[in-house]
């Protein structure tokens, strides 16, 4: 059975609600160019090939100089209108937009159906990172910090930091690549849009009752600031153990208001309590570990 329980965790999110400014005007992604990201990613039958042609495309890309950074200063989230879902055009209520392999479509069908009957597992329950690409869907504080040769994405869930180094770099030798929570990262400037490749991904979900991913997804981000207040991210998953066809979505991120600066990303530590000591049951379910509901301590 699954359990509730309030934390940290839960008072963030309250926090975000209240600071988000929610109902603020978000860029829209037309359905004409929605299209036109969705068959460039067809065109490419692997996310290392939509990167060099991207790459091809900026003439090498931009080296940056360090006094003229581009400004993504302050404190960002993802938006209040979009729920906890890869693709933000996605409802609850709907299927995800990925066209799944049939193996990952009949894991995602039991996983729905487990979650009917009341079972379901998610691995930040033991504190595990959300890890790419389910960090880009988690709606607590981001900063990022940009210089000529690296850009890091800053996340505080699980205080993620992605290093997408833009010195000219390639990745490491594939005998020394291994699965990490969130990869190996290689990018460029082109203009104000940072273009990045990751690989070396560990498997996971994209997040709660969406589907799963493979150690064999890779990812293509552009990044740009739109105006004062706007990210957008445009993103395609690649992953042919899961995915018949790249997933291409758009995310965006809102700076939020900070006059005051009480706003800040603080330690993540979700081991505040043993609420969050939890394990997954043989029925696929989750519990806790040595947990009642008294207030007495365990002596």
């Amino acid at each position: 059975m699954i359990r509730k329980s309030v934390g940290a965790a839960t008072l963030c999110a309250v926090a975000y609600l209240m600071v988000s400014g929610a109902g603020a005007q978000l860029p829209m992604l037309s359905e004409e160019e929605r299209q036109a990201n969705i068959e460039l990613g067809l065109a490419h039958d692997t996310a290392f090939a939509l990167y060099e042609t991207l790459h091809e495309r900026a003439g090498g890309g931009d080296r940056l100089e360090w006094d003229a950074l581009p400004d993504w200063s302050g404190v960002w989230s993802r938006p209040i209108e979009h729920i906890a879902l890869f693709d933000p055009l996605q409802s609850r209520a709907e299927p995800p937009t990925a066209q799944l392999t049939p193996d990952y479509q009949a894991m995602l069908d039991r996983k729905i159906e487990m979650v009917s009957q009341g079972f379901e597992y998610d691995p930040l329950g033991r504190c595990d990172p959300p890890g790419v690409p389910r960090w880009f869907t988690e709606p607590f504080l981001r900063e990022h910090v940009i210089t000529p040769d690296q850009t890091w994405l800053l996340n505080e869930v699980a205080n993620e930091v992605r290093r997408v180094y833009t010195d000219g770099r390639s990745h490491l030798p594939e005998v020394d690549r291994f699965p990490t929570w969130d990869g190996d990262s290689i990018g460029f400037w082109d203009g104000g849009k940072l273009v990045i490749h990751t690989n070396q991904l560990s498997p996971g979900q994209y997040t709660r009752g969406q589907p799963d991913y493979s150690d064999q997804i890779e990812i293509v981000e552009i990044w740009e600031k739109v105006d004062e207040d706007s990210i957008v991210v445009d993103v395609w998953a690649y992953d042919p153990p899961a995915l018949a066809a790249p997933w291409y979505v758009r995310q965006h991120y809102q700076k939020l208001s900070n006059d005051d600066g009480s706003l800040r990303i603080h330690f993540w530590h979700c081991f505040e309590n043993q609420n969050n000591d939890v394990f997954e049951t043989e029925e696929g379910g989750t519990d806790f570990v040595d947990f009642d509901f008294t207030d007495l301590d365990d002596d």
